[in-house]
């Protein structure tokens, strides 16, 4: 018998569906918290299978446990748990937020080609003004994405519908995706959409030729900052900058800089530099940047607990079938490396 332990809110069809598998037992914390505390010894010792946030202050009483699958993106509340040395399997939810945050990316696109900021303002001082500013179009530019991965691939998806051509800057030639978690319908599984890939040492030639761009890297210790001056300068002075990713990716003082300056037309920003942003700080006051605070995919989203509960569902069933993983994490990642 495979014992499953439910440490999240229940999404009831896919909890039936975890119920009515062979060989399997459910149980289901009753007060479920996404926060680290302990859970009653007798609850936790027999289990194999934990679906979870954050694992239990006192995980290592968890003897059988052989899987742990977390509701989050990020993972790094696994590191130190020692679970590649106790032979624990663990999986995370990436997949879950590309579809509102590749949205998110494409609304902003449109907002910030057709000056909708200055349109509100317009409204609210009932101003009528039709300038040229407000009537633009996305079709036809060039779309730069920076990383790859589920939220890059369905905004190129998404891009492409709408006549934009794309660029993409990666380290590594493109794959296809395997035993990746996406909504079904969404995204480029075989790395095929963009008009033209680009590679670390072109990067220079990938930020010229761009009328937006979008962060979509994880933040590491690579890659934090790795948007600079220098970069920034390479940038259109017509192009727009978006970042749903993370804000340290790019520089602090150089973003206000460039938009002071007017090294770029704009930025639409979803992370941050301070959480909350205190309401003094420059970026507040540019007429140029959307501010949005970091809900272009968050566990409020409509879908989220459907999206990540179907990850759940399908890595048990995987699991009792010796089947590789959805978004299995690696020994160096599990590292934190």
């Amino acid at each position: 018998m495979l014992n499953v332990l439910i440490d999240m809110p229940v999404y009831e069809p896919v909890f039936r569906s975890v119920q009515q598998l062979p060989g399997v037992s459910v149980a289901v914390v009753e007060q479920p918290e996404e926060k680290v505390r302990p859970l009653p010894v007798s609850q936790i010792q027999d289990c194999d299978v934990l679906f979870c946030t954050f694992l239990p202050e006192n995980h290592e009483e968890m003897k059988r446990l052989k899987l742990v699958q977390i509701s989050s993106a990020g993972y790094s509340q696994l590191f130190g748990k020692n679970l590649v040395e106790r032979g624990i399997r663990a999986c995370n939810s990436l997949g879950v937020f590309d579809v509102p945050i590749a949205e998110w990316n494409i609304a902003m696109m449109i907002n910030l080609a057709r000056d909708l900021r200055g349109l509100v303002r317009n409204q609210e001082g009932r101003i009528w003004d039709r300038s040229a500013r407000f009537q633009n179009e996305i079709r036809g530019s060039v779309v730069g994405i920076w990383g790859y991965g589920g939220i890059g691939r369905e905004t190129a998806r998404l891009a492409k519908a709408l006549g934009m051509t794309v660029h993409v800057l990666v380290r590594q030639p493109i794959q296809p995706r395997d035993a990746v978690y996406n909504v079904p319908g969404t995204g480029d599984s075989e790395g095929n959409l963009p008009d033209r890939v680009f590679y670390g040492s072109e990067k220079e030639a990938f930020l010229k030729s761009l009328d937006f761009l979008v962060m979509a890297i994880p933040q590491t210790g690579t890659t934090t900052g790795i948007m600079g001056e220098s970069e920034l300068r390479l940038l259109k002075p017509t192009a727009f900058l978006l970042n749903p990713a993370r804000g340290p990716l790019i520089q602090e003082a150089a973003l206000i800089k460039a938009l002071a300056e007017g090294w770029i037309a704009g930025a639409a920003l979803d992370t941050h530099y301070h959480y909350p942003m205190p309401p003094d700080h420059p970026l507040w006051h540019f007429p140029n940047v959307i501010l949005t605070p970091h809900i272009s995919g968050s566990s409020l989203s409509p879908r989220f607990l459907e999206r990540v509960s179907e990850i759940f569902l399908q890595n048990v069933e995987r699991f009792q079938q010796g089947e590789p993983l959805l978004n299995e994490l690696t020994a160096s990642q599990l590292a934190g490396n």
